[in-house]
């Protein structure tokens, strides 16, 4: 039985009112604190200015960091403020310095643009992209991971939740593997923050993005990078300003020594508070018990969708998550979500250009999500 008083939840989501919103894996409905706290300080911002209003919230927007610091149990200073979830990797990704040869290992299920960054290195550096193929179950094969470090491998990068279904990754013992061999760890949470716990104690990653409009019910345009303290003097930031260097002398300047080096000065704070509100509500319902409630509703409807004939799940992996993909023998995904959105249920369609290296393999041109 779940604890989470689930006619309060639907209360507090004004979208609950008007849709059937299956749509979280693309930006999910925002509980009415989330809401009100970007109104709030857009109001705020009219009525005194931008700057003003900034400095009026300043205590409340750094308590941002401490949430998120919470939130994947961490320090604070190993938290970035974000733009969104590939903004927070592409500035992890591009401070690395990879060399002609260096390889990197990622998996079969990467999110295609993290795989354009790999090719566009590759292409302006040299670099190596090797594939870990999955298992039997359809998630990263661990023990081909282990076959595949050698010398060169100097990153591995793997997405814990695709974007194309509900696989789950076993990301903990990626992690237990890069750091056996001392190997850089970027993990894509993309798609599992604010559905799952996420412990990058646990997980041994040194780098983590996300973002806030997911499962965090959080504004668009939002999100987070950490940074594991242990590595980050080694980052060297793709761009840098005032904000994430310090100007010693004319010609000589130093990075900040935490995560702000990965920040720009400019941020939008009312989409900044709003975050900081949604991880706040989502700690404050207990990502355990989101979790229970998430994976019990899954099972659900993958078991009502499985007794429909011309219905074809098309979810991987040993563990599943809330997400969940499939096919219709008569309905296109294009048609099938444009049919459900005029009975007010929202879908998304995942395209093979989204996830290439999986659903090329696998011969699925698009799937409803």
């Amino acid at each position: 039985m779940s604890k989470l008083n689930i006619s309060g939840l639907r209360k507090d989501t004004i979208g609950c009112q008007q849709v059937v919103h299956f749509n979280n894996a693309g930006a999910a409905l925002p509980p009415k604190p989330v809401t009100f706290a970007i109104k709030h300080h857009i109001d705020l911002e009219a009525s005194i200015g931008g700057y003003e209003a900034a400095a009026a919230v300043k205590d409340e927007c750094e308590l941002f960091y401490d949430l998120a610091a919470r939130l994947i149990n961490c320090s604070r200073d190993e938290i970035a403020y974000a733009h969104n979830a590939t903004h927070a990797w592409n500035m992890a990704f591009y401070s690395l310095d990879l060399k002609a040869n260096d390889k990197i290992l990622t998996c079969q299920s990467e999110y295609a643009s993290n795989y354009l960054a790999f090719l566009h290195i590759a292409k302006h550096k040299g670099v190596v992209i090797d594939i870990i193929p999955n298992d039997d179950h359809g998630q990263l094969d661990i023990e081909m991971l282990r076959k595949k470090i050698d010398g060169q491998v100097k990153l591995i990068a793997v997405t814990h939740v695709p974007t194309q279904g509900g696989l789950i990754n076993p990301v903990s013992e990626v992690g237990s593997i890069a750091k056996q061999y001392g190997i850089l760890f970027l993990l894509d949470a993309t798609q599992s923050i604010g559905q799952m716990p996420v412990d990058v104690e646990e997980i041994k990653c040194d780098f983590l993005c996300a973002t806030g409009r997911k499962f965090l019910r959080g504004p668009r345009g939002t999100g987070f990078l950490y940074v594991s303290k242990s590595v980050i003097q080694e980052c060297n930031p793709p761009f840098i300003e005032l904000h994430s260097a310090i100007l010693i002398k004319t010609n000589y300047y130093e990075l900040k020594n935490n995560a702000s080096r990965f920040e720009t000065w400019e941020q939008n704070i009312a989409a900044k508070l709003g975050l900081k509100t949604a991880i706040q509500y989502s700690l404050h319902l207990g990502l355990s018990e989101t979790w229970k409630r998430i994976q019990h509703l899954a099972k659900l409807l993958r078991e009502c969708l499985a007794e429909i004939d011309g219905i074809k799940i098309q979810d991987l992996g040993l563990n599943k998550c809330g997400i969940i993909s499939f096919t219709c023998k008569n309905k296109s995904p294009k048609e099938l979500k444009n049919y459900l959105a005029k009975k007010n249920m929202n879908v998304s369609v995942s395209l093979q250009e989204y996830a290439p290296l999986d659903l090329l393999q696998r011969k699925i041109p698009s799937l409803v999500r």
